[in-house]
């Protein structure tokens, strides 16, 4: 009775796990965050200098 449990509980344990792995994945990817993430994308290799004039507003 108790592997039959254990099988049980890993089962399930599995089937969440890949539930919420789809769930990150649709999230990641939906359509109204790729604006955010054009813009997240090119972050690293942007000049610190230019973030700081772009925001005041001054070129």
């Amino acid at each position: 009775m108790e592997n039959l449990l254990q099988e049980m509980a890993d089962n399930w344990f599995v089937l969440v796990m890949f539930t919420i792995f789809i769930g990150i994945i649709i999230f990641a990817f939906r359509p109204s965050a790729k604006d955010k993430y054009e813009k997240l994308r090119s972050l690293p290799l942007r000049d610190d200098d230019v973030l700081v004039e772009d925001e005041s507003g001054e070129k």
